[in-house]
């Protein structure tokens, strides 16, 4: 498996991050971080056991080829991406690497990079492979002591302040931060502004001992629903190992990605007039048909950075992940934080009551929906396949659905008379994934049966 991938780089571990080629990932990064005027970075690192050891050799390459590096400790992820957009400490600078293994087990890690305000990503990142595979420096360890910054405590007191209405909130608040880093800034925040709390697994553990850092899967939110019931609590946001996606649970519902879009899109249109809501290729119709009525909207590619790039290209207000990646340029600086996203869902609460807020997403239509499945392939097929699908779908068999559209901007979607389903490879893992959805579930069922009938049974594991 290539630890390149699409949005970020990630691996195993000593598998396949190790001294040399972290070291080498550090030296020719030295070289990116020139390219745009600069001969500074941040490096900040998340729970993860073995995420100092990559400080250390990350580090070593960056300074061994000049530039110089200030580490921001162990932090949640978005506090990375607020650095480059706030002179800490009166430092003008605009690149950060973030040490984090996100929502993967235990024994992952990996470095989400931004250069110049911008991610890192895509073709760079393939640039930065073709490097090291045609030249290896040799390791050099430095002496040089990095300089410590502490951009954690500027962030927390940038939010406190920004959130200040939320001061002596109503209602008690449970979150599950999954022993990742989202505690070590949101429990601040909180205390900062008297907000009634119960918090799951706030100490950061890279072992995770309680369950997977990943908001996304229902398993993982039964301890946060158990809370909920035993101390009726009515409001709970769930966090991801790094604290860049989020969960948001009532007590009758578990808010997905795209139905947040709405919510939030809905109160921007407060402010501004036909705000743009920028949507991903697994988000319902229902969030692109409601969102027309008040808004406007766009559907575009999976991935944080593919939406990050396209919300500043079109300066829209807000894009959203299913996943629970909601990325603000709203009164904020437009990547996604679910720190910065758990306080805006908390201010939803203080225009509407609980039942308001389920009652807005139960009026929307009906309609039913397959969860995101995943089929597992390898690293070299899936992309093969989706090739494969698009031009079956030219020529379909004769007892294939009517189809109106095929969105083929990310993997495949197909648009048929009651509904759509889409396979798309994904860009981190060796697997296509799949959603349905039509007005029905017999519909739903049989647009499953006939797209994924028309991979090939024998190359699918």
């Amino acid at each position: 498996m290539s630890i390149f991938r699409e949005y970020d780089i990630r691996g195993i571990f000593q598998k396949d991050l190790d001294r040399s080629n972290v070291f080498a990932i550090g030296y020719y990064l030295a070289d990116i971080i020139r390219e745009v005027g600069q001969n500074q970075v941040y490096i900040g690192y998340d729970a993860r056991v073995h995420s100092k050891e990559l400080l250390k050799w990350l580090s070593d390459g960056l300074i061994y080829n000049g530039i110089e590096v200030f580490s921001l400790g162990m932090i949640p992820t978005p506090v990375a991406y607020f650095c480059v957009f706030n002179q800490i400490e009166k430092l003008k600078i605009t690149s950060s690497i973030m040490i984090t293994g996100s929502h993967n087990p235990p024994e992952y890690n990996g470095f989400k990079i931004t250069i110049d305000q911008k991610p890192f990503y895509g073709h760079m990142i393939q640039g930065l492979k073709q490097k090291i595979e045609n030249f290896m420096p040799t390791y050099q360890e430095s002496r040089q002591d990095l300089q410590n910054i502490d951009g954690l405590s500027v962030y927390v007191d940038y939010l406190s302040k920004h959130f200040a209405r939320l001061r002596d909130f109503r209602h008690i608040v449970a979150l599950d931060y999954g022993n990742g880093v989202g505690g070590i800034a949101m429990q601040k925040i909180l205390k900062s502004l008297n907000i009634k709390h119960q918090a799951l697994y706030e100490n950061p553990d890279g072992n995770f001992p309680n369950h997977h850092p990943d908001p996304s899967e229902e398993k993982n939110l039964q301890d946060l629903k158990k809370v909920m019931q035993e101390k009726d609590i009515s409001i709970a946001l769930a966090f991801d190992g790094d604290a860049d996606r989020i969960a948001l649970l009532t007590k009758n519902h578990s808010f997905k990605g795209d139905e947040l879009g709405i919510l939030f899109g809905r109160e921007i249109a407060k402010q501004k007039p036909n705000p743009l809501v920028i949507g991903e290729v697994k988000c319902s119709q229902i969030m692109y048909d409601t969102i027309n009525t008040f808004g406007r909207s766009l559907m575009y590619k999976t991935g944080h950075s593919n939406l990050k790039v396209k919300l500043k290209e079109l300066d829209a207000d807000l894009a959203v992940e299913m996943s629970g990646h909601i990325f603000f340029n709203d009164r904020y600086f437009g990547y996604d934080d679910a720190i910065y996203a758990g306080l805006r869902i908390l201010e939803l609460f203080l225009s509407y009551s609980v039942d308001e807020m389920e009652g807005m997403i139960s009026i929307l239509p009906k309609i039913f929906a397959t969860p995101e499945e995943k089929i597992s392939v390898t690293e070299e097929q899936k992309f093969i396949l989706i090739e494969k699908l698009k031009q079956k779908l030219k020529n379909p068999p004769i007892d294939f659905p009517k189809i109106l559209d095929i969105v083929d901007i990310d993997g495949v979607r197909v648009i048929f008379e009651k509904g759509w389903g889409l396979v798309r490879a994904s860009n981190t893992t060796p697997v296509l994934v799949t959603r349905f959805e039509a007005l029905d579930e017999e519909n739903a069922l049989l647009y499953k049966k006939k797209l994924i009938g028309l991979l090939e049974a024998d190359e699918l594991k």
